[in-house]
């Protein structure tokens, strides 16, 4: 699941729009001013003049073809989460609050039907969800190091790590996945502009898209855990460790460290980790 609407359009013909049709306070013309719309979310929209024009004087032809409307026609996430909320406002200036309300719960439930990354404000606005931006900023980074022939390999490795330790939970496969992030952030950094050095600690001095020093000191202070810990990246100085690594840590610091990923690299565009696309 992308989490995003667009990759599940298709479902909302019948989850949202054929039920809206159903309404009391529903027009017979309610596909024509929403194909109007939609055709504005479109890569390559309809003559206004001409075809559009049309389309929207039948209701009939208009509903056929906001139904058949696939998600490949579309420009993309950010324009669809625009016709969906101009579509809130055909809704009440052709069904008034009714016809409105009935949309907001058609579309909140949609949402949670499919675990989106959005929460829904009235009067209807789509806002993207902290798990859903982590979730997008994961799949993009992803998506970024499949691209590279060096990146993939270290990106697959510490995924790996990750589902072993569905069979062994222990201290060691702990330290390997907090390794394999580390070493992968580290070959992020060093394809980053301007990038001359080959360790972590070094390249963040280097990368300059820190906002504040103490932040850049974070991501060294984190590196620094994963060198001086024993058995991490090196031997390490076992008078420096308090416990032995476990869960919380593998949840804690894997976090963390992805959410230094963008300021090691422009391969990720975070305007559209939060947005979409």
């Amino acid at each position: 699941m992308r989490g995003e609407i667009i990759g599940v359009w298709s479902e909302t013909w019948r989850e949202i729009w054929s039920k809206l049709a159903k309404h009391p306070d529903a027009p017979e013309d309610l596909f024509c001013e929403l194909f109007r719309e939609l055709n504005a979310a479109c890569s390559a929209p309809l003559d206004p003049a001409t075809e559009l024009a049309d389309i929207v004087d039948n209701p009939d032809q208009a509903r056929t073809a906001f139904r058949r409307t696939k998600a490949s026609a579309l420009m993309g996430e950010i324009a669809l989460l625009e016709f969906m909320e101009r579509a809130h406002g055909v809704m009440v200036d052709l069904g008034g609050d009714p016809l409105a309300n009935r949309y907001f719960v058609l579309t909140e439930a949609f949402l949670n039907k499919y675990s989106l990354r959005y929460d829904l404000r009235r009067p209807f606005s789509l806002n993207p969800t902290l798990p859903g931006v982590f979730a997008r900023l994961m799949r993009d980074l992803k998506d970024a190091t499949a691209q590279d022939a060096a990146l993939h390999p270290l990106m697959m490795e510490f995924e790996d790590a990750i589902r072993d330790l569905r069979a062994d939970r222990s201290a060691g496969r702990i330290k390997t996945c907090i390794q394999k992030q580390v070493n992968l952030l580290e070959a992020i950094g060093q394809r980053c502009p301007g990038v001359t050095t080959n360790t972590l600690g070094q390249i963040c001095e280097q990368v300059g898209t820190w906002p504040h020093n103490k932040v850049k000191d974070a991501m060294k202070c984190l590196y620094g855990f994963a060198s001086d810990y024993p058995g991490i990246r090196h031997g390490g100085n076992a008078n420096n460790s308090i416990r032995e690594i476990e869960m919380r840590d593998l949840v804690g610091i894997t976090v963390l460290l992805a959410g230094f990923a963008p300021y090691l690299t422009n391969l990720i565009n975070s305007d559209n980790v939060y947005r979409g696309t």
